[in-house]
């Protein structure tokens, strides 16, 4: 996969305007709805049991995420994403906090087991947690677990998904194949909700590229892009204008901005 390539995908996302139904924690909706915008998709955030289905029925990917979870929330989980798999919809599951309480972790790995996930993202600690690896993970942020390559290519397997495993460096795997993407900003540690609309951001791609390691791919590479240009742009002025400019650049990207701005290398196999 080239620059080219990645260009032309998020020029189809731009002219497609695919609906993106995210069912994501209290934290992060207002964000993630803004980047889905900025980035050219059209995101809805319908909790509720009484309309999930439905909106995953018409969705162009179904995004669900765990940050603030109670009983309701997995219920419309569940059935959105039973009608996701009906409609051939992408799922994408990002596990938050899993390994910090076991309702977490629980509930994700009853959703990767019940639901057709298409693919994982969560940092090292909640892959290895929900992959039986274990991990250090403080509530719901980051933790390190072990080699990420190794842990990405194992959930892969385990739970017949793509996996994506997020940190200093970005790592996919198939269950096969190994995929390394580098880039980004450590302001993006700064600002709460990034890693959620990330995964927002694999939605919007997945719903207008079948391939799902190519759109985790396509996905991570446009947004290591972004956060470089937003933090170039913020300057010294730290997270609350790194936020801003994150927006404005997944609005502004342009092909050419990628060429510079993307690592993308391939560990084991091909794409």
């Amino acid at each position: 996969m080239n620059t080219i390539e990645i260009a032309v995908m998020l020029e189809k996302l731009r002219a497609e305007k695919p609906l993106v139904h995210n069912i994501t924690n209290m934290v992060v909706t207002n964000f993630t709805a803004n980047g889905l915008l900025a980035l050219g998709a059209s995101p809805v955030m319908a909790h509720a049991a009484e309309e999930a289905a439905d909106m995953a029925g018409i969705a162009g990917a179904l995004v669900l995420n765990i940050g603030t979870l109670t009983s309701p929330v997995v219920k419309s989980m569940k059935l959105a994403g039973e009608s996701a798999g009906r409609n051939s919809v992408p799922i994408i599951l990002d596990p938050v906090g899993a390994g910090a309480t076991a309702y977490r972790t629980e509930t994700g790995r009853n959703l990767l087991e019940e639901l057709p996930i298409s693919i994982l993202r969560g940092n090292a600690a909640e892959i290895s947690h929900l992959a039986g690896k274990g991990g250090e993970i403080k509530g719901v942020d980051g933790g390190e677990a072990g080699n990420p390559e190794e842990t990405a290519l194992l959930a892969a397997k385990l739970f017949n998904t793509v996996t994506v495993i997020t940190g200093k460096e970005d790592i996919i795997s198939d269950g096969i194949t190994v995929v390394r993407i580098s880039g980004g900003s450590s302001l993006l540690t700064k600002v709460t909700g990034t890693g959620c609309l990330l995964s927002s951001v694999i939605g919007a791609f997945h719903a207008i590229e079948s391939d799902s390691l190519k759109a985790a791919a396509a996905a991570l590479a446009v947004y290591s892009a972004a956060a470089e240009m937003a933090a170039e742009a913020a300057g010294n002025k730290g997270p609350g204008t790194f936020q801003i400019e994150l927006l404005n650049s997944l609005a502004l990207l342009k092909g050419e901005d990628l060429e510079n701005r993307t690592d993308i290398t391939v560990l084991k196999g091909e794409i």
